[in-house]
């Protein structure tokens, strides 16, 4: 049984009516569907980097207060899949990909102007998936490297330094 993939459903986003980023990844890993929690794994590094990019004196603990830091700075979280099969955590063992859908989406949350794609299978997903809206003159769509553990090479300096594009005006 363990050798066969598992059809795995992503969360709810995670916005209110001020957001106007938002940030997708691909499909939550194992951890964090267990736990219902986006970045759930103790080694992904998106939570520490969100808390340096909005210049938080620490990394908030609490999963409530790690997403009212997230809201408080006009940040939605979000994932480019629905749902899909894979075995493990890897975007690499992603198969059988359901999109969800942002044009519907964004008729909902006028607010957004910048998508921030958390890695590559985020970004291969949504500009597949949902090639239309990559020519709107209201959004700004940035291809960010991953804060996964797997993107081991880009150290967390780096990764800020990429991330603060998130924040800069459009």
């Amino acid at each position: 049984m363990a050798d066969h993939p598992i059809r795995c459903v992503g969360l709810s986003p995670s916005i209110d009516n001020q957001c106007n980023i938002l940030i997708l990844g691909s499909m939550p890993g194992e951890d964090s569907l267990k736990a219902q929690e986006y970045y759930a794994h103790p080694a992904n590094r998106f939570w520490p980097l969100m808390a340096k990019l909005f210049n938080e004196p620490e990394c908030p603990a609490a999963y409530t207060a790690r997403i009212s830091m997230l809201l408080r700075n006009h940040v939605a979280l979000w994932d480019a899949i629905c749902s899909c099969d894979r075995q493990g955590s890897l975007d690499s063992d992603i198969r059988n990909v359901t999109a969800n859908d942002f044009a519907k989406f964004l008729v909902k949350w006028k607010k957004i102007h910048t998508i921030g794609l958390n890695g590559g299978k985020a970004y291969a997903v949504f500009t597949k998936k949902n090639y239309p809206l990559l020519d709107s003159p209201r959004l700004r769509i940035l291809k960010l490297p991953s804060t996964s553990p797997a993107n081991a090479r880009w150290r967390m300096d780096d990764l800020l330094e990429a991330w603060k594009e998130l924040l800069r005006p459009f």
